[in-house]
């Protein structure tokens, strides 16, 4: 597997803690968090502006939102990407199909393992 060194992610996570948490683990990783947004509108714009390597979803957003949208997005614009989810992993819409899927909850080492395959070639 590659090395995280140097990529460049967006965090798309409500809950403060679990951002600071994720993005510390991340850093761990040697990658460079360049944002955490907390909405769909919010990632979508960071998205626009940051233009990402690597971005990683929380399922569940603040007021009810999913970041299914955002994983629509990414999915169009060929942006490589993780989901993380509490949930059933089977449950999740077919947008998330094209990223990888990461049940909660994780280990640093699976994270790592997701990123890569999130990183690698088709």
């Amino acid at each position: 597997m590659g090395s995280l060194e140097g990529t460049r992610v967006l965090v798309v996570e409500n809950d403060e803690l679990n951002a600071m948490l994720l993005q510390m683990q991340l850093e761990i990783e040697g990658m460079q968090v360049d944002g955490v947004a907390a909405s769909v509108s919010a990632a979508l714009k960071m998205i626009d502006e940051l233009q990402p390597q690597v971005v990683f979803l929380d399922y569940w957003l603040a007021s009810n939102e999913n970041s299914s949208a955002v994983a629509e997005c990414l999915r169009q614009r060929g942006t490589p990407f993780l989901v993380a989810t509490g949930m059933d992993i089977d449950q999740l819409p077919d947008v998330f199909d094209a990223g990888v899927k990461l049940s909660k909850p994780y280990t640093s080492s699976d994270l790592s393992q997701a990123l890569q395959r999130a990183l690698a070639p088709a």
